[in-house]
């Protein structure tokens, strides 16, 4: 009987020995690095905007072929998937990078600047990687050789997502997260878990950064259109004001936050982003449209805000004896990080960073389309810093702006965590 303890000792002590990290491991590191770099001020250089990623995609796509990769281009318009089959048994576990640009025309002092135009639904704008996507993708690249290199030592299989348009499909089109996973990128193979990253600009270069449970808001696209009356200006009384009538719906959903909504359980955020109507000084115009964003944390609350939202705008239209009508679009939904895997997550971060750089990190009303994955395997999303050493929050620029600024010397941990939580997500 004693044999047989042993014997299982034995082999479970040679199971998790052979799911550590190669002793080499710090030695491919340094050698990625630089390719990593090289990577990331490509990309920054040349940005593509959403579903308009096809040199991004393709460059991805010829160079995971090149290192021997199952590789599946395109898919969901110019995105790519990846598989990599370890030499020893495992989980199939799924690792994001979104690889869009912004319609921004680019102001920081960096050589790779973008100097790229192009068209973003009829307007000339600039192009511009003003949120990380270019770090993003470096790193999941970089990922992709690191662990090509390890293959022998690797556990299970890992799908490499490359997404484009996280930051949404130009009008009329779809795109993003719930593209790729209507196109299978989750289920050849079938993903047991799924990770993403994301920079932060304004948390330290050298720290990962994490929150347990709800950690980023659903974002909801919302559209009133306010029908009344028009006139003269110089006779308002013959008109039913849709400007008017916006006004005070515009008050009214400020108070379905601040005065209907119990904050205390999670923070709420109804925006409205864009108000047109009329022409001229002296007409009132027959119409008036709204475009805003709505952010929940909490499923109820979001149900309950989408209701109370359609009682206001319909009841205050009513009461000036004008029409109107609301669309909301869910843009995301909440997303998530399962708490018994996060748990477990937070100790591949600590072996990557150590202890004293992984933090435990506040809820934020930010948006990400990594959540619909979530929403179909477990998930874990975190944030690697990029902010220079000596600043500020305050004193950078943040994300979605012609300055914005990431510093190059934290982008290698971006590897070391994703490697962590492969090899880490193989452990019983």
């Amino acid at each position: 009987m004693r044999k047989i303890i042993l014997g299982l000792v034995l082999l479970i002590s040679s199971q998790m020995r052979a799911q550590e990290l190669p002793k080499n491991f710090t030695a491919l590191l340094n050698e990625v690095e630089p390719q990593l770099i090289s990577w990331r001020q490509h990309f920054h250089e040349f940005p593509e905007l959403s579903n308009r990623e096809f040199k991004t995609g393709s460059y991805i796509a010829d160079y995971l072929k090149s290192i021997g990769l199952e590789v599946t281009y395109p898919i969901a318009k110019t995105g790519v998937v990846a598989v990599l089959k370890g030499g020893k048994p495992g989980p199939v576990v799924g690792l994001r990078a979104d690889i869009d640009a912004l319609p921004i025309v680019e102001r920081a002092p960096v050589a790779f600047a973008s100097k790229v135009k192009s068209e973003y639904n009829g307007q000339s704008v600039g192009v511009m990687h003003a949120c990380g996507h270019d770090v993003h993708t470096a790193i999941l690249m970089a990922t992709a050789k690191m662990l090509k290199q390890m293959q022998k030592e690797l556990p299970g299989t890992v799908v490499f997502l490359f997404q484009p348009a996280e930051e949404g499909a130009p009008n009329g089109e779809e795109g993003g997260a719930p593209l790729m996973i209507k196109e299978g990128a989750m289920d050849k193979p079938k993903l047991d878990v799924i990770f993403g990253l994301h920079m932060a600009a304004q948390t330290p270069a050298g720290t990962l950064s994490y929150k347990s449970g709800a950690a980023q808001a659903s974002s909801d696209l919302f559209k009133i259109v306010v029908n009344g009356k028009g006139s003269h200006g110089a006779m308002p009384w013959a008109s039913v004001d849709p400007i008017v009538v916006s006004a005070e719906i515009i008050e009214a959903l400020q108070h379905i936050v601040s005065r209907e909504s119990d904050l205390t359980k999670a923070p709420l955020v109804i925006s409205v982003g864009s108000l047109h109507s009329g022409v001229r000084a002296n007409i009132i115009p027959e119409s008036a449209e709204m475009l805003g964003t709505i952010r929940s944390l909490d499923a109820t609350m979001r149900k309950e805000t989408h209701e109370k939202m359609r009682r206001v705008v319909q009841h205050i239209a009513e009461s000036a004896g004008a029409t109107a009508v609301i669309d909301i679009k869910t843009q995301t939904m909440i997303n998530y990080n399962d708490p018994s895997l996060a748990k477990k997550s937070v100790n591949a971060l600590n072996k990557a960073a150590g202890f004293d750089h992984v933090l435990e990190s506040n809820w934020t009303t930010a948006a990400e389309d990594f959540s619909f994955y979530g929403d179909k395997a477990p998930s874990f999303f975190f944030s690697l810093g990029g902010m220079q050493k000596g600043k500020k929050a305050n004193e950078v620029s943040g994300h979605h702006t012609p300055d914005f600024y990431l510093d190059e010397s934290g982008f290698i941990l971006g590897v070391k965590a994703f490697c962590n939580l492969v090899f880490d997500n193989a452990k019983p």
